[in-house]
């Protein structure tokens, strides 16, 4: 009996670290844009919540999804358009080969929502309200 509940402990512990470094989640979601300006931010327009300098690669997520992507997690994105469903891809220029990093927080007003953070507020302005897919590359290390 002890040896079944040790090699049952061992098998859980296994596919609990296998299940870890293996799963992908991907999210659809609604992003904005933001820019480093004092109108968009706090009094530290540059320093994002965790202490980062803003650039690009940067992300900001609403505060309900922290729970799902914590600071430093590591994502792509995927531009679907529009939230009215034109110009699917017209910003995966700025997605393309880049991770970004959840290391700034949006207003606890916004569910389930994303930022990316632009460094001009004409690209920012254009990017509007868009839907992309969200896959995580990689969680932070505890």
């Amino acid at each position: 009996m002890r040896g079944f509940l040790i090699l049952l402990l061992f098998a859980l512990a296994v596919a609990g670290a296998w299940a870890q470094s293996g799963v992908r989640k991907s999210m659809l979601l609604e992003a904005t844009a933001y820019t480093s300006s004092v109108r968009e931010t706090d009094s530290t327009p540059f320093i994002t919540a965790t202490g980062m300098r803003t650039r690009l690669g940067v992300l900001a997520v609403s505060p309900d999804l922290l729970k799902v992507l914590p600071y430093g997690t590591k994502v792509r994105l995927r531009d679907l358009g529009s939230v009215h469903g034109r110009g699917r891809g017209q910003f995966d220029y700025l997605f393309r080969d880049r991770v970004f990093v959840v290391a700034d927080v949006m207003h606890p007003r916004m569910r389930e929502k994303v930022d990316v953070w632009l460094p001009d507020r004409a690209t920012a302005l254009r990017f509007g309200r868009r839907l992309v897919e969200l896959q995580v590359v990689e969680y932070p290390r505890r």
